[in-house]
């Protein structure tokens, strides 16, 4: 199915990316044909992420799907900060250490984007694991003279030696200059200059530390990232995204960071989700308006999460309240109890061939309704269109289709929809749970054809419970079996 809805896009438009740096919609050009290298910041891993962290997670793991719909080869990669002031608190609040910390917490956020239904990245990157990166890149920007050690060791960053400081967050040297003098605290009079900042700080009491040139320490937030994109994408990349939140000052710091050190521009598109607000307020813990992804999780579908993610622009700011989960959940029913009528029939459905108006049908629906999602997708991925496209194939689906409908035009139907939903991240098709009955009917079987030394036909069924996700272990007690 996928090749055939691929051979009917010849001929589409560009897609268009809004870029931050701009200020405007660019036509997306990679800087190798045919693939794309995306960097996306991950979370700090002290505690379960809550539902802010999640909208990035699920935009930017849409517009990774829609791009390889689109054909590229996407090499994705999403940190984890697992080195940071909040994780050292965390760590000494319960009396661990801050490894132990991290570990924990990536592992529960790695269980929530499973339940968003967020794919793994090509790779996830720790920052203690590059930690020898760094302290290399640091070095570099010392010897070009954009970076300086002072007397305790902490090393910091040369601001205005980068002359295009500010681009990103299209903020004037001169006001930021006045603003940090404003708010300039103790402890930084060793700064050359107010706007400059850490690279590497020194250990203190408590804290993990790794050795440099300058002390012992660890490095500043901000050369993390650079570093971890530099590894893995290489110096340039395509797109680099993250919450508004990020543009200034970790993104402009990325910036001013890696181009001095490597001397090319560091990325060609900026992507920036905007704020998620929790009814109509900003979410904080004191306002007690703060929510967990597990804590939705005990009342919704994650997917439900995930269509309301998806329900707005990302560039949006986004309204986060009860009701407008309810509308999600009731909307997203709406697609589910489509695909589930599209199966049904489909099961019962004639084996005849696809009458010739059938044939026009279809090509009708891929004319207008995938032409109206990439459309959607191509302009800035605005999943909002791209739903209502889905939406209008799901009508089509329960106004042209019946039981009267050949069975290969439901599953071609169904297969659009199906298509569609994935790029969307949406699942509309759930494997369905191995019952226990059915693993012992499928042993029985095996044990049957053992007996009767068809020992070809005992290996096909032991392959089959494998793939179910079923181990077997022969013991002398008979067998034994659990889930993979």
């Amino acid at each position: 199915m996928l090749a055939k809805i691929i051979s009917y896009r010849k001929g589409i438009e560009k897609m268009k990316i809004y870029n931050t740096l701009s200020k405007r919609k660019e036509e997306f050009i990679p800087l190798e044909e045919g693939r794309v290298k995306m960097y996306v910041c991950g979370p700090t891993v002290y505690n379960l992420i809550h539902i802010g962290n999640a909208r990035p997670m699920i935009v930017f793991d849409t517009a990774r799907r829609y791009m390889e719909y689109k054909g590229y080869k996407v090499n994705f990669v999403s940190n984890f900060t697992d080195v940071d002031d909040k994780i050292i608190a965390k760590a000494n609040e319960e009396g661990v250490t801050a490894d132990e910390i991290s570990k924990r917490y990536i592992e529960e956020c790695k269980k929530d984007m499973e339940g968003m239904n967020v794919r793994p990245a090509t790779t996830h990157p720790l920052a203690t694991e590059e930690i020898e990166g760094m302290v290399e890149m640091i070095q570099t920007l010392i010897d070009k003279g954009f970076a300086y050690p002072v007397a305790d060791g902490t090393v910091y960053f040369r601001v205005k030696k980068f002359k295009e400081y500010g681009k990103l967050s299209h903020k004037n040297l001169d006001d930021l200059q006045s603003g940090f003098r404003a708010l300039q605290v103790s402890g930084e009079e060793q700064k050359e200059d107010p706007l400059d900042f850490v690279l590497w700080k020194p250990r203190k009491e408590g804290e993990p530390a790794w050795p440099s040139p300058w002390c012992e320490g660890r490095p500043g937030w901000h050369i993390e990232c650079s570093v971890m994109s530099k590894k893995y994408l290489g110096e340039e990349i395509d797109i680099h995204a993250g919450g508004e939140d990020l543009i200034f000052p970790h993104h402009e710091n990325e910036i001013a960071q890696s181009e001095c050190c490597n001397g090319k521009v560091f990325a060609r598109y900026w992507m920036h989700n905007g704020f998620l607000n929790i009814d109509n307020k900003k979410m904080s813990k004191s306002l007690g308006n703060f929510f967990t992804v597990r804590e939705i999780a005990e009342q919704y579908d994650l997917q439900v999460l995930r269509f309301f993610m998806l329900n707005a622009h990302y560039r949006s700011p986004l309204n986060f309240s009860r009701d407008l989960m309810e509308a999600s959940k009731n909307s997203l029913e709406r697609i589910l109890n489509g695909a589930e009528r599209l199966r049904f029939l489909a099961d019962g459905a004639k084996k005849i061939e696809i009458s010739p108006q059938e044939q026009e049908s279809l090509n009708e629906a891929k004319k207008i309704y995938v032409s109206k999602f990439e459309e959607a997708m191509d302009d800035d991925f605005n999943t909002a269109d791209a739903l209502a496209a889905v939406f209008e194939l799901v009508k089509f689906a329960n106004t042209q289709i019946n039981e009267e409908s050949s069975k290969g035009y439901v599953v071609e139907v169904y297969a659009i929809l199906k298509q569609l939903c994935d790029v969307l991240g949406l699942i509309i098709e759930k494997e369905k749970e191995v019952l226990d009955e059915d693993i012992e009917r499928l042993i029985a079987e095996r044990q049957a054809a053992r007996k009767m030394k068809n020992f070809a036909k005992a290996d096909e069924i032991r392959d089959q419970l494998t793939n179910m996700g079923i181990i077997l272990e022969d013991t002398r007690e008979g067998v034994k079996w659990k889930r993979a």
